[in-house]
């Protein structure tokens, strides 16, 4: 017999619309492709595929098309077993939640087909992951409610969202947060989206700096790589760089970026960037220059965030707070054994997964 890969489609509708500098966001939908074989009736090799609208490589309007024309392509070759090193061979870097969902789908069957992709402490139930709180771009009583919530729930480090209302609202934002809880109690991250222009960039971030903050994201849109090299030169605030990697896919390309702005990190989505043997990839080039990084879900469901999170597991992170608290902003996200508490995300080792029908 031989594997068969198909998909199922399902919109995932948010508990309250998601802001970001590039609109308002209701639902985001998901592609779940399926391994399965006649042979072993029972076992189903899981992986997600969703890309990030406005944002994502693949956020095409022929994205179906081409996940169709993949699982026919995979289902003509006649696997008989799981190899996430085929993924190259049949799907091209541009589709890189394509590339993403297909690798991990093959990484659980091969693992048996229980959502169990790596054996670890936090895919056994023995450790959490620390992650941030994210507060979304919204008016400032709506992020005043977020911060309020997160704050209570026990979280050690927050991430904002800015440039989505007036800078000293935001400012003022901030300065509450820190009346609250100093840097020692507190970190606090912001992400600007590529919100700043260069030119006014550098007195944003002066007064940024007031606050303490552990890092910025993307300051400005992606592929200045002069201003960006400045920015990361002078800036009193730690730079990361996000947007910045989307379809940065050769391998010297990426070693030139990090080379020429030298970030204090990088942010890294798999979805965003092909998958997690190419996150891997970004991770050895960052360490060998001595930069930080840290994992972010790309707004998946639980099975998407589930891979990132075992993915992160393998790794030693400290106490370095990931971007892994975005599964409970859906209310039809599947049902999992993943769960927040204290700041930190959780898998139950044994527990039940909803399968999306």
């Amino acid at each position: 017999m031989a594997l068969r890969l198909h998909y199922v489609r399902r919109p995932l509708r948010f508990n309250f619309p998601a802001r970001t500098s590039r609109g308002a966001l209701t639902e985001h939908v998901a592609w779940y492709l399926q391994l399965t074989d006649a042979a072993r009736p029972g076992q189903l090799g899981l992986g997600e595929a969703a890309p990030l609208a406005g944002l994502s490589p693949d956020d095409r309007p022929d994205f179906e098309a081409r996940l169709q024309q993949l699982c026919a392509d995979f289902n003509a070759r006649r696997y008989a077993e799981a190899d996430p090193a085929v993924v190259p061979a049949l799907v091209e870097p541009e589709w890189p939640a394509l590339r993403f969902g297909l690798e991990t789908a093959l990484l659980d069957w091969r693992a048996g087909g229980r959502r169990q992709l790596f054996d670890n402490a936090f895919s056994r139930g023995e450790a959490g992951l620390p992650i941030n709180g994210l507060v979304w771009m919204g008016d400032a009583d709506f992020m005043q409610a977020q911060i309020r919530k997160k704050l209570t729930e026990g979280y050690r480090c927050l991430k904002m969202k800015i440039g989505g209302i007036d800078f000293a609202a935001e400012l003022q934002l901030l300065r509450d947060i820190r009346a609250v809880a100093g840097p020692t109690e507190l970190v606090l991250r912001v992400d600007a989206n590529g919100a700043f222009a260069p030119a006014e960039a550098p007195a944003r971030l002066a007064q940024l700096a007031e606050f303490g903050l552990h890092s910025i994201e993307q300051p400005i849109r992606a592929g200045q790589w002069a201003a960006l090299t400045e920015l990361c030169r002078t800036s009193p605030v730690p730079v990361a760089l996000d947007e910045e990697l989307i379809g940065v896919t050769e391998p010297a390309r990426q070693a030139e970026l990090l080379d020429a702005v030298r970030p204090a990190y990088v942010v890294l989505k798999p979805t965003l960037l092909g998958g997690l043997a190419a996150t891997r990839r970004w991770i050895a080039l960052a360490e060998a220059r001595h930069l930080g990084w840290w994992l972010t879900s790309a707004l998946e469901s639980n099975v998407g965030l589930n891979a990132i999170g075992q993915f992160t597991a393998e790794f030693s992170i400290g106490d370095m707070a990931q971007g892994l608290g975005t599964g409970q902003l859906y209310h039809n996200n599947l049902a999992s054994p993943l769960h927040v508490s204290g700041g930190q995300l959780h898998y139950q080792a044994g527990g039940t997964w909803e399968l999306p029908g």
